[in-house]
């Protein structure tokens, strides 16, 4: 053990002596003897440099990337372009090195780059005021029902199962600890069934679930769920793509109370799923029980603009009791990538961007179509990824297509029984005509 401590013999000894015992072994007496390792660790020999970096690119040669395959895989995270300034900007020290504005009035430059990530979130959501963002999607989701639960005083959650399962699987997580229900509710035709959502709509509910495009890539009717909520003085969260909001109406617009969701596509490369960002904003009534941490803007006593950490009300702040969430922290690398993209992108270029996948998402559903190897397993309208069932084994599909360097759809039957021939496909900006075609060809070679 003394071999993996940096300080010399006489060092150790000294310090065993300071604390009056004679060996480190007496440190760990505590722990019973039949659970202690009597051999050594079982680790290879040590290598030069040259050897480890070349033992480690091996390594990584055996991982599936996307820089050398093709990607047609989403289900809540996707391959999108990223311009090269972002990688460029936030690799400036000043960025890559800036973690948590704990002592916020002297860190005004890592404040207005979260002000700013605030202000184009709420301009893309429709929404009021944004915070700070969270850990992903799902956990802003979850959040988000808790401070429905909180304002509503009420303790019931519907959520349709065409939410992303992983997202549901937290928000149950949360539930079961944050002492509110969670009901499922019914699909149909790959949308959310409103007369489902309608009969188990009670004066318990606190808020409705709805994603949009939801996991099958299916735009809904937000609008029809935002009447049934607030008829019912229930709220409306809407889990969004963001790049989605370029062009469908947003959150805001449809009438809906809270907007969250996954901002990796936001310019933040998949890594392997994470780290990523999840981002959430409100209509100004909820600003006050929103989680998380919200920058400000202010005069400093000379008149000059200034940033500020505002409405505090996280369990580092305050009693833990009367806290609106324990999220103690924020994704603040990811969030200024994502307004690194936003701002180079632009308006018209993220317009551009989801028309491209749009566009080429329909192109490709119509080709694997004429397959004849494909049925739709929708009829609802889609975004940029599109659910279908395949008449053969879709395992041995996507392990085929993955030999020749594609890397396939979802699997729908490891999250949905009845979909066991289910096959989500997604299509980015980055998918050009001619990787669409490769893969209706090698789809129909099979």
């Amino acid at each position: 053990m003394s071999t993996y401590i940096p300080n010399t013999v006489s060092q150790q000894h000294e310090m065993l002596s300071e604390i009056g015992v004679t060996s480190i072994d007496e440190l760990f007496t505590d722990i019973p003897e039949r659970v202690r390792l009597k051999r050594k660790l079982d680790l290879p020999e040590a290598k030069a440099e040259m050897e480890l970096v070349n033992h480690m690119r091996h390594l990584s040669g055996k991982s599936s990337n996307i820089d050398e395959y093709t990607c047609f895989l989403g289900a809540g995270a996707y391959d999108h372009y990223i311009p090269s300034v972002v990688s460029h900007m936030i690799s400036r020290q000043e960025f890559y090195t800036a973690y948590t504005p704990y002592q916020p009035e002297i860190s005004q430059g890592t404040l207005q780059a979260i002000f700013e990530y605030q202000t184009m979130i709420c301009r893309l959501t429709g929404m009021d005021v944004g915070n700070a963002s969270m850990y992903d999607g799902a956990s802003a989701l979850a959040e988000a029902a808790s401070m429905a639960c909180s304002v509503t005083r009420r303790k019931e959650i519907l959520i349709p199962q065409c939410v992303h399962p992983e997202s549901r699987e937290v928000l149950s997580t949360y539930a079961k600890f944050g002492g509110y229900k969670v009901v499922d509710t019914c699909i149909k035709d790959g949308l959310t069934d409103i007369s489902d959502i309608e009969n188990k709509l009670s004066e318990n509910t606190a808020a409705i679930i709805i994603q949009n495009p939801n996991f099958f890539g299916s735009i809904e009717d937000i609008e029809e769920i935002v009447t049934l909520a607030h008829k019912n003085k229930s709220l409306v969260i809407v889990s969004c793509d963001p790049i989605s909001l370029a062009i469908l109406k947003s959150p805001g617009e449809a009438g809906a109370d809270i907007a969250v969701g996954e901002g990796q596509s936001l310019g933040n490369p998949l890594s392997f799923g994470g780290p990523h960002l999840g981002f959430f904003a409100v209509k100004k009534e909820l600003m006050r029980k929103m989680p998380g941490r919200i920058v400000g803007e202010t005069v400093d006593k000379n008149g000059k603009r200034g940033f500020v950490l505002t409405l505090q009300t996280r369990e580092q702040h305050i009693r833990r009791e009367k806290a609106t969430s324990n999220i103690c922290s924020n994704q603040s690398l990811n969030a200024l990538t994502a307004s690194i993209y936003l701002t180079t992108m632009g308006k018209r270029g993220l317009t551009d961007v989801a028309l491209l996948c749009m566009q080429k998402a329909h192109y490709a559903y119509d080709q694997l179509i004429k397959t004849g190897l494909f049925k739709p397993a929708f009829k609802a309208p889609f975004f940029k990824e599109f659910a279908l069932r395949y008449n053969r084994d879709v395992s041995k599909l996507n392990k085929s297509l993955l030999g020749k360097k594609i890397i396939g759809g979802y699997e729908l039957r490891k999250s949905y029984s009845e979909l066991k021939d289910g096959w989500l496909v997604a299509i980015t900006e980055k998918r050009t005509k001619e990787d669409i075609d490769c893969l209706v060809r090698e789809v129909a070679s099979l």
